[in-house]
């Protein structure tokens, strides 16, 4: 950026001076094409940050004052009003007039999908993160981030730890380590990918989101789409730097998904385990979902999409799980998936 600034400074100075020589419009027009080049860049944002607002007037500035306050300042911030009923929208147009870095869309109400797909469509930078609005980052976090990013162009995404249910008695630190993945799949199964789907603690380079945005009309639209940017991914990297405090809500789709829920995230998993085509190997992964399929038939007694694969005894006996998972896996070999999932509807209703 100084290289640029110099530029511009350079040329204006030797145009005030007289000390260019435009002979001809064809000149004329490559040096004014330089001005507007240096002034674009300069333009830029290197961060865009997508914040969907809904119903969340009490929240909402913790959420705002977090990005605020970040050491890092090379972003622009979208707010998403996605037809608020409360004074999250004024809240919104209230901050814009305090600080030019924040942009307000207001919009009626799409649901979640909707109002990330529209902060998408609305994004310059060359990073995108989302950051829920009943939640806030740590400090200097983006500082982190950034600094990671820019000394490593060729990440397309960077996963930081998130405080899972802050603020509750079941509050949870993820950390991931520092890792750096090329293989998709290798992320996804070990690094246990499939258990953080969210969207919310992770910069993604904005490239990825080239003809892929977030599923509408479905819970869990994380679950649907973080495969689909992997698909475009050729380098993902996990740090241990940074926090996102996802904060607890009661009365969220992830406390209660309802059966329609239950059978929107069972269908990405399903979907995923497809694409993964680990041929037939019993995997850690497959108990993840088998799990997701009994509570999912619990809910609705007519959703059953997990097919089973070849359960070989050394198989089950050498997996990495816990008995309980092992036990589920005998039974499953032993009596179907209709019949198990039968017996955990049964007693979990």
């Amino acid at each position: 950026m100084v290289f640029v600034l110099d530029c511009l400074r350079l040329a204006l100075l030797c145009w005030r001076e007289d000390r260019l020589r435009l002979n001809n419009p064809e000149q004329k027009l490559w040096f004014l094409f330089w001005i507007v080049f240096g002034l674009h860049y300069l333009c830029m944002m290197k961060l865009s940050i997508v914040v969907p607002v809904y119903g969340v007037e009490e929240t909402l500035p913790r959420c705002v004052e977090s990005i605020l306050s970040q050491s890092y300042d090379d972003y622009e911030l979208i707010l998403v009003d996605d037809g608020s009923p409360d004074g999250s929208g004024a809240l919104c147009d209230h901050y814009a007039t305090l600080d030019p870095r924040v942009m307000v869309v207001h919009q009626a109400n799409g649901g979640l999908s909707s109002a990330r797909n529209k902060g998408i469509s609305l994004s310059t930078g060359d990073y995108l993160t989302f950051i829920d609005s009943d939640d806030f980052i740590g400090e200097n976090t983006l500082s982190v981030l950034m600094s990671r990013l820019e000394a490593h162009p060729d990440y397309d995404m960077l996963e930081y730890p998130i405080y899972w249910h802050h603020g509750s008695p079941e509050a949870t630190l993820l950390k991931f380590g520092a890792h750096s993945y090329d293989d998709m799949a290798d992320y996804w199964l070990s690094c246990k990918a499939y258990t953080h789907t969210y969207a919310c603690n992770k910069v993604f380079a904005r490239r990825l989101f080239e003809g892929v945005r977030f599923v509408e009309g479905r819970k869990f639209e994380d679950a649907h789409t973080l495969p689909l940017l992997l698909k475009r991914a050729r380098l993902v990297c996990t740090t241990d730097d940074g926090m996102y405090y996802y904060t607890c809500n009661p009365s969220g789709i992830t406390m209660n998904p309802g059966a329609a829920g239950m059978r929107d995230l069972l269908e990405a998993h399903v979907t995923q385990l497809q694409h993964l085509d680990l041929g037939g190997e019993l995997t850690e992964y497959f108990t993840h979902v088998l799990n997701i399929q009994l509570d999912a038939y619990t809910a609705s007694a007519d959703t059953l999409l997990l097919p089973t694969p070849p359960l070989p005894l050394h198989a089950i006996l050498t997996l990495g799980v816990g008995w309980k998972s092992k036990v589920k896996l005998f039974m499953l070999k032993l009596i179907g998936m209709k019949n198990l999932c039968k017996i955990h509807r049964l007693f979990h209703r």
